[in-house]
Protein backbone atom coordinates (compact mmCIF):
# COMPACT_ATOMS: atom_id res chain seq x y z
CA UNK A 1 0.00 0.00 0.00
CA UNK A 2 1.48 3.20 -1.34
CA UNK A 3 1.18 6.54 0.48
CA UNK A 4 -2.32 8.03 0.50
CA UNK A 5 -4.29 4.87 -0.62
CA UNK A 6 -6.71 3.53 0.93
CA UNK A 7 -6.40 1.67 3.67
CA UNK A 8 -8.41 -1.84 4.72
CA UNK A 9 -10.60 -0.73 6.66
CA UNK A 10 -11.64 2.28 4.34
CA UNK A 11 -11.79 0.21 1.42
CA UNK A 12 -14.53 -2.08 3.58
CA UNK A 13 -16.14 0.76 3.94
CA UNK A 14 -16.52 1.44 0.03
CA UNK A 15 -16.35 -1.83 -1.64
CA UNK A 16 -19.71 -2.93 -1.27
CA UNK A 17 -21.57 0.47 -2.56
CA UNK A 18 -19.32 -0.45 -6.11
CA UNK A 19 -20.24 -1.93 -9.16
CA UNK A 20 -19.18 -5.37 -8.90
CA UNK A 21 -16.29 -5.79 -11.40
CA UNK A 22 -12.50 -6.93 -11.26
CA UNK A 23 -13.21 -10.98 -13.23
CA UNK A 24 -11.65 -11.01 -16.18
CA UNK A 25 -12.99 -10.27 -19.49
CA UNK A 26 -15.51 -7.64 -17.16
CA UNK A 27 -16.67 -4.46 -17.76
CA UNK A 28 -14.30 -2.86 -14.96
CA UNK A 29 -10.51 -3.58 -13.92
CA UNK A 30 -9.80 -3.37 -9.94
CA UNK A 31 -11.70 -0.96 -8.45
CA UNK A 32 -9.00 -0.30 -5.25
CA UNK A 33 -6.38 0.33 -7.67
CA UNK A 34 -8.24 2.61 -9.96
CA UNK A 35 -9.73 4.47 -7.23
CA UNK A 36 -6.16 4.51 -5.33
CA UNK A 37 -4.80 6.42 -8.79
CA UNK A 38 -7.15 9.05 -8.51
CA UNK A 39 -6.60 9.79 -4.95
CA UNK A 40 -3.20 10.32 -5.89
CA UNK A 41 -3.75 12.48 -9.00
CA UNK A 42 -6.04 14.19 -6.23
CA UNK A 43 -3.24 14.49 -3.60
CA UNK A 44 -0.52 15.68 -5.61
CA UNK A 45 -2.00 17.57 -8.52
CA UNK A 46 0.23 15.37 -10.90
CA UNK A 47 -1.07 15.29 -14.96
CA UNK A 48 -2.92 12.19 -15.41
CA UNK A 49 -0.40 10.93 -17.88
CA UNK A 50 2.26 10.94 -15.02
CA UNK A 51 0.62 8.79 -12.64
CA UNK A 52 3.01 5.69 -11.94
CA UNK A 53 2.95 2.59 -13.52
CA UNK A 54 0.87 0.61 -10.28
CA UNK A 55 -2.28 2.25 -10.96
CA UNK A 56 -2.81 0.83 -14.35
CA UNK A 57 -3.07 2.86 -17.62
CA UNK A 58 -3.71 6.32 -16.73
CA UNK A 59 -6.48 6.50 -19.27
CA UNK A 60 -8.31 4.26 -17.58
CA UNK A 61 -8.04 5.79 -14.29
CA UNK A 62 -9.13 9.22 -15.93
CA UNK A 63 -11.93 7.87 -17.74
CA UNK A 64 -13.05 6.28 -14.60
CA UNK A 65 -13.00 9.43 -12.51
CA UNK A 66 -14.76 11.51 -15.46
CA UNK A 67 -17.25 8.65 -15.59
CA UNK A 68 -17.78 8.89 -12.00
CA UNK A 69 -18.08 12.50 -11.94
CA UNK A 70 -20.79 12.60 -14.54
CA UNK A 71 -23.00 10.11 -12.89
CA UNK A 72 -22.64 11.14 -9.39
CA UNK A 73 -20.82 7.76 -8.39
CA UNK A 74 -18.90 10.08 -6.29
CA UNK A 75 -21.51 12.00 -4.45
CA UNK A 76 -23.20 8.60 -4.09
CA UNK A 77 -20.42 7.32 -2.27
CA UNK A 78 -19.78 10.50 -0.25
CA UNK A 79 -23.81 10.49 0.77
CA UNK A 80 -23.49 6.68 1.96
CA UNK A 81 -20.77 7.78 3.86
CA UNK A 82 -22.53 10.55 5.71
CA UNK A 83 -25.74 8.43 6.26
CA UNK A 84 -23.62 5.83 7.85
CA UNK A 85 -21.89 8.74 10.16
CA UNK A 86 -25.42 10.10 11.11
CA UNK A 87 -26.88 7.20 11.96
CA UNK A 88 -23.87 6.38 14.63
CA UNK A 89 -24.89 10.64 16.24
CA UNK A 90 -20.98 11.29 13.92
CA UNK A 91 -22.53 14.72 13.03
CA UNK A 92 -22.93 18.18 14.34
CA UNK A 93 -25.58 19.72 12.46
CA UNK A 94 -24.35 23.19 14.00
CA UNK A 95 -23.06 23.83 10.41
CA UNK A 96 -20.87 26.67 9.06
CA UNK A 97 -21.29 28.36 5.44
CA UNK A 98 -18.19 29.86 3.68
CA UNK A 99 -16.81 30.29 0.16
CA UNK A 100 -13.06 29.70 -1.09
CA UNK A 101 -11.50 31.71 -4.15
CA UNK A 102 -9.46 28.65 -6.23
CA UNK A 103 -6.67 29.85 -8.79
CA UNK A 104 -7.50 28.11 -12.29
CA UNK A 105 -4.82 26.88 -14.09
CA UNK A 106 -4.14 27.88 -18.24
CA UNK A 107 -4.93 24.22 -18.87
CA UNK A 108 -8.35 25.19 -17.27
CA UNK A 109 -9.60 27.34 -20.35
CA UNK A 110 -10.76 26.47 -23.63
CA UNK A 111 -13.41 24.28 -22.84
CA UNK A 112 -15.87 23.36 -25.72
CA UNK A 113 -18.66 25.81 -25.67
CA UNK A 114 -21.10 23.32 -26.86
CA UNK A 115 -20.97 20.05 -25.68
CA UNK A 116 -21.78 17.96 -28.08
CA UNK A 117 -25.41 15.66 -27.37
CA UNK A 118 -24.04 12.67 -28.09
CA UNK A 119 -22.73 10.58 -25.21
CA UNK A 120 -18.83 9.84 -24.70
CA UNK A 121 -18.57 6.68 -26.31
CA UNK A 122 -21.76 6.08 -27.75
CA UNK A 123 -23.26 5.28 -24.39
CA UNK A 124 -26.38 7.13 -22.94
CA UNK A 125 -27.12 9.58 -20.37
CA UNK A 126 -29.58 8.59 -17.15
CA UNK A 127 -27.86 5.66 -15.80
CA UNK A 128 -28.13 4.98 -12.18
CA UNK A 129 -24.62 6.26 -10.22
CA UNK A 130 -21.95 3.65 -10.42
CA UNK A 131 -24.20 0.37 -11.13
CA UNK A 132 -24.69 1.43 -15.01
CA UNK A 133 -24.63 -2.24 -16.12
CA UNK A 134 -23.45 -2.46 -19.81
CA UNK A 135 -24.34 1.28 -20.49
CA UNK A 136 -21.82 3.55 -20.56
CA UNK A 137 -22.53 7.28 -19.34
CA UNK A 138 -22.02 10.59 -21.24
CA UNK A 139 -21.37 14.29 -20.16
CA UNK A 140 -23.51 16.16 -18.50
CA UNK A 141 -26.00 19.04 -20.35
CA UNK A 142 -24.98 22.45 -20.24
CA UNK A 143 -21.69 23.80 -19.47
CA UNK A 144 -19.50 25.56 -22.09
CA UNK A 145 -18.02 28.94 -22.38
CA UNK A 146 -16.09 30.44 -19.24
CA UNK A 147 -19.17 31.35 -16.77
CA UNK A 148 -20.72 27.52 -17.59
CA UNK A 149 -17.83 26.18 -16.51
CA UNK A 150 -17.64 28.05 -13.01
CA UNK A 151 -14.73 30.52 -14.47
CA UNK A 152 -14.65 33.95 -13.92
CA UNK A 153 -12.04 36.86 -13.13
CA UNK A 154 -11.76 38.70 -9.53
CA UNK A 155 -9.09 40.33 -8.24
CA UNK A 156 -7.36 36.69 -7.42
CA UNK A 157 -7.29 36.23 -11.28
CA UNK A 158 -8.60 33.79 -13.10
CA UNK A 159 -10.48 32.18 -10.71
CA UNK A 160 -13.63 29.33 -9.56
CA UNK A 161 -15.53 29.87 -6.64
CA UNK A 162 -16.09 26.80 -4.01
CA UNK A 163 -19.22 27.29 -1.95
CA UNK A 164 -19.53 24.65 0.80
CA UNK A 165 -21.47 24.20 4.17
CA UNK A 166 -19.53 21.95 6.76
CA UNK A 167 -20.19 20.53 9.99
CA UNK A 168 -19.09 21.17 13.01
CA UNK A 169 -16.37 18.79 12.67
CA UNK A 170 -14.50 20.02 10.24
CA UNK A 171 -16.27 17.82 7.26
CA UNK A 172 -18.34 19.21 3.90
CA UNK A 173 -21.77 18.72 3.68
CA UNK A 174 -22.79 20.34 0.32
CA UNK A 175 -20.70 21.82 -2.36
CA UNK A 176 -21.51 24.34 -5.12
CA UNK A 177 -19.22 26.11 -7.56
CA UNK A 178 -19.55 29.35 -9.73
CA UNK A 179 -17.29 31.95 -11.26
CA UNK A 180 -14.30 33.79 -9.05
CA UNK A 181 -16.38 37.45 -9.09
CA UNK A 182 -19.74 35.67 -8.32
CA UNK A 183 -20.70 36.83 -4.55
CA UNK A 184 -21.00 34.78 -1.55
CA UNK A 185 -24.35 35.65 -0.18
CA UNK A 186 -26.82 34.99 -3.17
CA UNK A 187 -25.21 31.41 -2.94
CA UNK A 188 -26.34 30.83 1.00
CA UNK A 189 -29.69 29.26 -0.49
CA UNK A 190 -28.53 27.39 -3.17
CA UNK A 191 -25.35 25.64 -0.93
CA UNK A 192 -27.76 24.54 2.22
CA UNK A 193 -30.02 22.54 -0.53
CA UNK A 194 -27.27 20.36 -0.98
CA UNK A 195 -27.30 19.22 2.02
CA UNK A 196 -28.78 16.36 2.07
CA UNK A 197 -27.94 13.01 4.12
CA UNK A 198 -30.03 9.97 3.79
CA UNK A 199 -31.55 7.97 6.60
CA UNK A 200 -30.54 4.44 7.33
CA UNK A 201 -34.39 3.46 7.46
CA UNK A 202 -37.68 4.41 5.53
CA UNK A 203 -38.00 8.36 5.59
CA UNK A 204 -36.61 11.49 3.62
CA UNK A 205 -33.14 12.56 3.84
CA UNK A 206 -32.34 14.92 6.68
CA UNK A 207 -31.80 18.76 5.02
CA UNK A 208 -32.40 20.86 8.21
CA UNK A 209 -29.27 21.53 10.20
CA UNK A 210 -29.75 22.63 13.55
CA UNK A 211 -28.35 25.79 13.73
CA UNK A 212 -26.25 27.97 10.82
CA UNK A 213 -23.56 30.02 11.23
CA UNK A 214 -22.40 33.03 8.54
CA UNK A 215 -20.33 35.69 8.09
CA UNK A 216 -21.23 39.42 7.33
CA UNK A 217 -20.97 38.37 3.92
CA UNK A 218 -24.53 36.45 4.33
CA UNK A 219 -26.31 39.08 6.07
CA UNK A 220 -28.92 40.48 3.64
CA UNK A 221 -32.32 40.12 4.57
CA UNK A 222 -32.97 37.58 2.07
CA UNK A 223 -31.52 34.87 3.43
CA UNK A 224 -32.18 35.69 6.67
CA UNK A 225 -36.50 35.42 5.74
CA UNK A 226 -34.87 32.48 4.06
CA UNK A 227 -33.66 30.78 7.23
CA UNK A 228 -36.52 31.61 9.35
CA UNK A 229 -38.76 30.31 6.36
CA UNK A 230 -37.29 26.96 6.67
CA UNK A 231 -36.87 27.30 10.80
CA UNK A 232 -33.07 26.87 10.98
CA UNK A 233 -31.89 29.21 13.76
CA UNK A 234 -28.83 31.16 12.36
CA UNK A 235 -26.17 33.66 13.34
CA UNK A 236 -25.12 36.07 11.44
CA UNK A 237 -23.37 39.29 12.07
CA UNK A 238 -25.31 42.30 11.04
CA UNK A 239 -22.99 45.24 8.98
CA UNK A 240 -22.41 48.52 10.02
CA UNK A 241 -24.01 50.22 7.40
CA UNK A 242 -27.34 48.00 8.10
CA UNK A 243 -27.44 48.87 11.90
CA UNK A 244 -26.65 52.39 10.35
CA UNK A 245 -29.51 51.92 8.06
CA UNK A 246 -32.22 50.89 10.80
CA UNK A 247 -31.27 53.24 13.44
CA UNK A 248 -31.91 55.84 10.85
CA UNK A 249 -35.22 54.48 10.14
CA UNK A 250 -36.61 54.75 14.14
CA UNK A 251 -39.15 52.38 15.34
CA UNK A 252 -39.80 51.70 11.00
CA UNK A 253 -36.33 50.47 11.29
CA UNK A 254 -37.66 47.21 13.20
CA UNK A 255 -35.67 45.27 16.25
CA UNK A 256 -31.75 44.59 15.84
CA UNK A 257 -31.16 41.18 14.58
CA UNK A 258 -29.54 38.49 17.66
CA UNK A 259 -26.15 37.47 17.41
CA UNK A 260 -24.61 35.15 19.99
CA UNK A 261 -20.65 36.02 19.73
CA UNK A 262 -20.05 32.49 21.72
CA UNK A 263 -21.67 30.58 19.26
CA UNK A 264 -20.44 32.39 16.49
CA UNK A 265 -16.63 31.72 17.79
CA UNK A 266 -17.84 28.26 16.18
CA UNK A 267 -18.02 29.28 12.60
CA UNK A 268 -13.70 28.94 12.46
CA UNK A 269 -14.60 25.21 11.71
CA UNK A 270 -15.97 25.87 8.06
CA UNK A 271 -12.46 27.82 7.74
CA UNK A 272 -10.51 25.13 8.44
CA UNK A 273 -12.68 22.55 6.20
CA UNK A 274 -11.60 25.19 3.58
CA UNK A 275 -8.16 24.21 4.58
CA UNK A 276 -8.47 20.46 4.64
CA UNK A 277 -9.73 20.79 1.45
CA UNK A 278 -6.90 22.66 0.16
CA UNK A 279 -4.37 20.00 0.97
CA UNK A 280 -5.02 18.26 -1.84
CA UNK A 281 -3.34 19.60 -4.40
CA UNK A 282 -5.74 19.25 -7.34
CA UNK A 283 -8.51 21.03 -5.29
CA UNK A 284 -5.81 24.23 -4.27
CA UNK A 285 -5.45 24.79 -7.88
CA UNK A 286 -8.18 23.60 -10.27
CA UNK A 287 -6.71 22.07 -13.90
CA UNK A 288 -9.83 20.68 -15.33
CA UNK A 289 -11.38 22.06 -18.01
CA UNK A 290 -15.08 20.70 -16.99
CA UNK A 291 -16.79 22.23 -14.10
CA UNK A 292 -18.04 18.64 -13.73
CA UNK A 293 -14.92 16.88 -12.89
CA UNK A 294 -13.74 19.45 -10.97
CA UNK A 295 -16.56 19.13 -8.62
CA UNK A 296 -15.74 15.09 -8.90
CA UNK A 297 -12.37 15.81 -7.66
CA UNK A 298 -13.47 17.90 -4.77
CA UNK A 299 -16.27 15.46 -3.84
CA UNK A 300 -13.57 12.49 -3.84
CA UNK A 301 -11.30 15.06 -1.47
CA UNK A 302 -14.25 15.13 0.92
CA UNK A 303 -15.04 11.61 0.76
CA UNK A 304 -11.65 11.37 1.98
CA UNK A 305 -11.81 13.67 4.90
CA UNK A 306 -14.93 11.93 5.99
CA UNK A 307 -13.27 8.53 6.18
CA UNK A 308 -10.05 10.03 7.70
CA UNK A 309 -11.88 11.96 10.25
Amino acid sequence: MGRGDLTNAEWDRLESFLPPGGARGGRWSDHRRVINGVLYRVRTGVQWRDLPERFGPWETVYKRHRRWSADGTWQMLLSRIQTAEDAAGGIDWDVSVDSTAVRAHQHAAGARKAPSHRSSKGGRTGDEPGRSGTTKTGRPAGGGGQIGECLGRSRGGFTTKIHLVADGRCRPLGLVLTPGHYGDGPQLERVLEQVAVPRTGAGRPRTRPDRVLADKAYTSRMNRRYLRRRGIPHTIPERLDQKRHRKNRGSRGGRPTAFDSERYKKRNTVERTINRLKGFRAVATRYEKRAYIYLGTITIAALVIWLRT
